[in-house]
């Protein structure tokens, strides 16, 4: 067991898991003075660490991925307001003097925290990449409608950048190599190529699944509810 660093006043420990050697999990104290405690990991420590957990404004407004670490920090500092879906973690801690009870915290795969917090899922449009954007059309080429390998994939500027065309959702579309490479630097109908299905913006639930994290059901279940049925997601 190791002592970790301090977060919000709240300090860390680590505690290897039963599922082997090597495979490790933190675990957080909930006070500081807490005499070291004997810490026990459970099972579920191995499959979580690999979860993050959705954090939410308190009103249900999508801000960010966390690790399971950052979420034990929020439920330390007393900043969830509300939680949502079945606990996937607990965290034992330290021993506290006054009470003799093991500080204990139950992690959910939905958070909503308390107050203002900054966060880049405020921005009104979601910001573009390849990964988000393959995703969004589900690997698709938008001219031969062939399904791809992501290696295989390009994004294509429906106008070509070089003649005005924008870096945006509304401009973009996946094509594979090949189509890319024939369409040059072309607009799609000097081309004579037509194009299958018609770029948008993703929502802000959306954007949220594009990111490609490990979601669960708990997760999809809430973000789906807020994404269009027009989107490719529920297809």
């Amino acid at each position: 067991m190791g002592r970790g660093s301090d977060f919000f006043g709240v300090r860390s420990l680590t505690a290897r898991s039963p599922g082997g050697a090597g495979a490790r999990a933190s675990v957080f104290t909930l006070e500081s003075g807490l005499r070291r405690p004997r810490l026990k990991a459970l099972a579920p420590f191995r499959y979580a660490a690999r979860m993050d957990v959705l954090q939410l404004d308190v009103s249900g407004r999508p801000q960010a991925w966390i690790s399971p670490r950052e979420a034990a920090v929020l439920y330390a500092s007393h900043a969830v307001a509300w939680t949502l879906g079945e606990t996937f973690q607990v965290l034992r801690g330290g021993i506290q003097r006054s009470t003799g009870v093991q500080s204990r915290i139950e992690l959910h795969p939905i958070v909503a925290v308390r107050g203002a917090m900054p966060s880049r899922a405020w921005r009104s449009t979601p910001a573009i990449t390849n990964p988000k954007l393959f995703a969004r059309d589900r690997c698709i080429c938008a001219y031969c409608g062939g399904r791809f390998h992501v290696d295989e994939l390009t994004r294509e500027h429906i106008v070509p950048v070089s003649r005005g065309g924008e870096d945006s959702w509304m401009n973009c579309i996946t094509a594979c190599r090949t189509c890319n490479g024939h369409k040059g630097n072309r607009l799609p109908e000097e081309a004579r190529m037509t194009l299958l299905y018609l770029p948008y913006v993703p929502s802000l639930h959306e954007d949220m699944i594009l990111r490609g994290r490990r979601i669960v059901a708990d997760q999809m279940e809430f973000l789906l509810a807020s994404v269009p049925r027009s989107s490719r997601l529920h297809g």
